[in-house]
């Protein structure tokens, strides 16, 4: 079932307030998700970016061209569908700005959770023709490319930010502004002599790869799975920048739906307990359940949780053997034998 806020997003076009676009016009739709209808008398060609593996593989699934990230310029129309966090939601306007041609539209649309009202009154603050109507419990609101944007993509545009002048991350990543706390609780109980194939699951910007390979630099090598694209590239550049030594391959991959290709001899992760707004533990689980069929046999998982998380029984399901290495207030470090 499609969100509220993607049926928000067509809206204006449903009711006739926008014209469609034609079939010889090109769209761009940055954080497109799969499940829309396509308005009547919709003709344009949609090229559609979604970095989010999970959501990549529902829009390829439906047929339609869609990428990581976007590419190409002059577009006569530009979606906007936005998420929860501002800086990234920002970041795509502004990319719809850069990539659209002058005169060209920009629709925009989410649900109150994604801060749609305040975005919608910085958008009008630089004065440009448009407007907005709400539905489906969210907002769209549109305006016109006018010929010079830079002042406005400059002021939209979200830098990376520098973590503990080690690391790089961007809005819109798990924890882009801070190291986590609890995967600086679990660096605290990595080994410190290991010398097999591990991989991060969920390697987000490569926090936790880098630490690894500082605490054994004697690994064979790291292997960095992880569905955000945008993330893995950034853990990719501080991976290069951190532990140029060690070998590392990165893999844009939905360990819910993709099984690896490679055994390991260990694996640790901090797995997300969130999908979309909703708190779902088992996200975590089916992780977890990954890591399993991606242990060698003897291999070991290192994980870290919030404290109120049950995922022992899915451990002792699914290892041989596991248990509790440490906890404080927040979180629990725990440990499985495959």
């Amino acid at each position: 079932m499609s969100r509220d806020a993607l049926k928000t997003l067509f809206h204006p076009f449903d009711t006739g307030i926008i014209d469609p676009p034609g079939e010889d016009e090109r769209v761009l739709f940055l954080g497109a998700e799969a499940g829309y209808r396509l308005p009547e008398g919709f003709a344009g060609s949609i090229a559609a970016v979604q970095p989010l593996r999970p959501l990549y593989r529902a829009l390829a699934a439906a047929r339609i061209d869609v990428a990581p990230v976007a590419a190409g310029e002059d577009y006569d129309l530009a979606l906007v569908l936005c998420g929860k966090h501002k800086g990234e939601n920002e970041n795509r306007i502004a990319e719809a700005l850069k990539r659209t041609r002058a005169g060209a539209l920009v629709v925009v649309a989410g649900g109150k959770e994604d801060g749609i009202q305040p975005l919608r009154k910085k958008i009008g603050k630089l004065g440009w023709d448009g407007d907005s109507m709400p539905k489906y419990h969210g907002v769209a609101f549109w305006f016109t490319r006018p010929e010079d944007v830079s002042e406005a993509v400059s002021r939209l545009t979200k830098a990376p930010v520098h973590i503990e002048s080690l690391f790089e991350a961007a809005p819109g990543m798990f924890s882009h502004d801070r190291v986590d706390a609890g995967s600086e609780l679990l660096a605290s109980r990595l080994p410190r002599d290991f010398t097999g194939h591990a991989a991060d699951f969920g390697a987000g910007w490569g926090y936790l790869s880098v630490k690894l390979a500082e605490a054994s630099p004697g690994l064979k090598g790291i292997d960095l799975f992880e569905a955000d694209y945008e993330a893995l590239e950034a853990a990719r550049a501080n991976m290069t920048a951190n532990a140029p030594s060690t070998p590392a391959r990165f893999y844009w991959h939905d360990l819910t739906a993709e099984e690896t290709r490679d055994k390991y001899d260990l694996i640790v992760m901090n797995p997300p307990f969130h999908e979309g707004h909703a708190a779902e533990p088992a996200l975590g689980a089916a992780m977890i359940g990954a890591a399993a069929k991606a242990l060698k046999q003897g291999g070991r998982l290192l994980l870290v949780a919030n404290r109120g998380l049950p995922y022992e029984q899915v451990l002792s399901e699914g290892f041989r053997e596991s248990g509790e290495t440490c906890r404080n207030a927040r979180f629990k470090v725990l440990w499985a034998k495959r």
